[in-house]
């Protein structure tokens, strides 16, 4: 008899709440994919968790390895419906959050206003003391006016307190006295410090990140108990996970002490799962795109790795700076396009799609909620590619009727029928998405044409073989679940931390041993967090990477340093690969000096992972699979009478070419003519383009 493992994941979305397990047959030994749905129930989403967890009919007690994805953080950001944060700071910084950075979007707007910063400057407080950016006291600490910073916050209503000193990342020992000091004088009191969470510089950035890490520390923390409370009571004896942003997993203790990591948790999930499903597949150079509701998601993996950036904001728009987050999160874009984006005309006779959404409720027209305005969904539905008898998998009937006065509302205004409307809406949402795929590939030194493009989340399978054509990317690949594919990834990844830490060292002669002595600190800093957790040295692995940058100039670029110990050999091989890196992504070169900006360390250790078996082909009979023909508008290619398959009659070796449509219960994938698909042993649907 096999043994039995069951890795199960779960991912919190705004509308659903999603599910993927996987079980080892306790007979045949055979690994078998399950999935579910529930209803996402805010605020209480735990709720939802365990619905889910209950609907898909697994026994927590078997369950060996419980991922979970939650929106929890990025809510409560959105929402503004985290706690009172106080802030102490160094002796004239006390207005870094109000000064920000000058770099202003709508930059021509006189009358402009900066976001407000979510601790107000009656909560900002100072401490004298001064560090230099060499990490030197210039000035030392004095912790006297801290008594009286505390009864304040106290008489304030402070739940909790955020601690940003000057340059900290350098050395973080004054942050820590003044931690210790509150700690003392108000035992209960939460607090983070700048340096728990990036040893990066940019003072703006740290002191934001620092502010938000502690707003929704007591929210994400009491979610996490609540969530942990439930599934044990329920009898789960194995170990929970929180999915973070940089695409690896942590504990809950750790997650809860940094919430702020969890912040693009669910998005992620999904990057890691098209990476790790690449390699499955042999398929090292990927797209992933993933298209929800709401939004499209498209991120690039080169050589099997997912880059990871600490420049990420929330809330920027073209008319709003946002606010920065300085924690690992995959480099992605996302834009405001999705099965729910309306389709409006603008006062210039011009139609958009998105990025405003129609959401859940009252969602497309074609739900039949109350929805007025045509949406992606809607368009799709009109021109056959959704079949209207099997809407959301079966569970819905369509309203065509509303569809169609929708559409014909937008026909109106701009002078033409619903079938030339809903070609349009499908059009333009395509090349919104195109667009995005460009961003993270051309604008990044990449041909597109090089990659194959992994395509998940309700509506990517339905858009997926339009945007290949226009990129001239010649295979698309469907995975199994794709409606949950971000929980699948959930369940491929590993334990992961980040660290990055700022350390200026130009590339010369005898810099090697600077270099080495700042990866040697970090990772002896890694095993001692993993140890305090339980895992042993030998299990953890260490992926290294240097930022680079010109002289002079103002950013870095990040270059991967596939080595175990620097020697000052290998400096001349780092600086090469600096400037190959740098001449791709920007097409040039310089003859001028490089040095290190600092380091970017990976220490991962592996929970429990399990190998993915392909099946065997069976049955060659397509045939069994086909589930009737209906004629469909592919809005370019005109409208052609296309095979209908079920996707879950389809095994192995099966092969058919387009134009066809294959209805699965989570998912759509629209195969345009001249594709060819076929079906392989791990459940993917690869289709292959002229």
């Amino acid at each position: 008899m096999a043994e039995n493992i069951t890795r199960v994941a779960t991912d919190v979305g705004g509308t659903f709440t999603d599910l993927v397990c996987f079980e080892t047959d306790h007979e045949s030994g055979e690994l078998k994919l399950r999935t579910a749905k529930s209803d996402t129930t805010p605020p209480d989403f735990e709720i939802g968790v365990l619905d889910v967890l209950a609907k898909s009919g697994v026994e927590l007690s078997e369950i060996d390895f419980l991922a979970h994805g939650t929106t929890v953080v990025i809510n409560a950001l959105a929402e503004r419906n985290g706690v009172t944060v106080g802030l102490v700071t160094t002796s004239g910084f006390r207005d870094v959050l109000e000064i920000a950075r000058g770099n202003r979007p709508d930059f021509f707007n006189l009358h402009y206003d900066k976001p407000p910063p979510f601790v107000p400057r009656f909560l900002r407080r100072e401490v004298p003391g001064r560090m230099t950016y060499r990490g030197q006291e210039l000035q030392p600490l004095d912790l006297s006016p801290l008594p009286e910073i505390i009864d304040g916050f106290k008489s304030e209503g402070v739940q909790a307190i955020a601690i940003c000193l000057l340059h900290s990342y350098a050395n973080p020992s004054h942050e820590l006295a003044v931690q210790d000091e509150i700690k003392r004088l108000w035992p209960e009191i939460f607090s983070v410090a700048s340096h728990q969470i990036t040893r990066e510089w940019r003072e703006y950035e740290r002191t934001n990140t620092a502010v938000l890490s502690a707003y929704v520390q007591p929210v994400a923390e009491r979610y996490l108990k609540r969530l942990d409370r439930g599934i044990r009571d329920l009898e789960f004896q194995g170990a929970l996970y929180v999915m973070q942003s940089n695409c690896g997993v942590d504990t809950v203790e750790s997650a809860s002490r940094i919430p702020i990591s969890m912040v693009e948790s669910g998005p992620a999930s999904g990057v890691w799962g098209a990476a790790e499903l690449g390699k499955l597949i042999g398929e090292r150079n990927i797209l992933a795109l993933d298209i929800g509701g709401t939004t499209a998601k498209c991120s690039l993996i080169h050589d099997g790795h997912v880059k990871i950036v600490t420049d990420y904001w929330i809330e920027r728009t073209r008319t709003s700076s946002g606010y920065p987050i300085m924690v690992p999160v995959v480099d992605m874009v996302e834009i405001g396009n999705g099965g729910g984006s309306i389709a409006r005309v603008d006062e210039f006779g011009k139609l958009y799609v998105g990025p405003r959404s129609a959401g859940a409720i009252p969602g497309p027209a074609a739900y039949g909620k109350g929805g007025t305005e045509a949406t992606t969904t809607d368009a799709n539905l009109w021109l056959g590619r959704i079949n209207p008898s099997y809407f959301c998998g079966g569970t819905l009937t369509a309203d065509m009727a509303a569809a169609e006065k929708a559409i014909n509302s937008i026909g109106a205004e701009l002078g033409a029928n619903a079938d030339e409307v809903a070609r349009g809406i499908i059009r333009i949402a395509n090349n919104n998405m195109v667009n995005a795929l460009k961003l993270v590939s051309i604008n990044r030194g990449y041909d597109p044409r090089d990659f194959t493009l992994v395509a998940f989340g309700g509506g990517g399978p339905m858009h997926a073989v339009a945007l290949a054509q226009e990129l001239g990317i010649r295979r698309v690949v469907v995975p199994p679940g794709a409606a949950v594919f971000s929980a699948w990834g959930m369940v491929m990844t590993d334990l992961r931390r980040d660290y990055f830490v700022t350390r200026l060292v130009d590339l010369k002669p005898g810099s090697a041993k600077a270099i080495e002595e700042t990866f040697r600190e970090s990772e002896d800093l890694a095993r001692k967090q993993f140890a305090r957790e339980g895992i042993e040295a030998n299990r953890i692995v260490f992926t290294r990477f240097g930022r680079f940058r010109y002289q002079n100039q103002e950013h870095t670029t990040e270059v991967e340093i596939d080595l175990d110990h620097i020697g000052e050999q290998a400096v001349e091989t780092i600086e090469s690969s600096f400037h190959e890196t740098y001449e791709r992504e920007y097409t040039y070169r310089l003859d001028a000096p490089v040095e290190m900006v600092g380091i970017h360390l990976v220490a991962s250790a592996e929970a429990g992972r399990f190998t993915i078996t392909e099946r065997p082909s069976g049955s060659n009979d397509v045939q069994v699979a086909v589930k009737g023909e209906r004629d469909v508008d592919y809005a370019l290619e005109g409208i052609h009478r296309a095979a209908i398959y079920d996707g879950t009659r389809l095994e192995p070796g099966m092969t058919f070419n387009g134009p066809a449509i294959i209805e699965d219960p989570g998912m759509t994938v629209v195969v345009h003519p001249g594709n060819r698909v076929e079906f392989d042993g791990f459940g993917n649907t690869r289709i292959e383009l002229d």
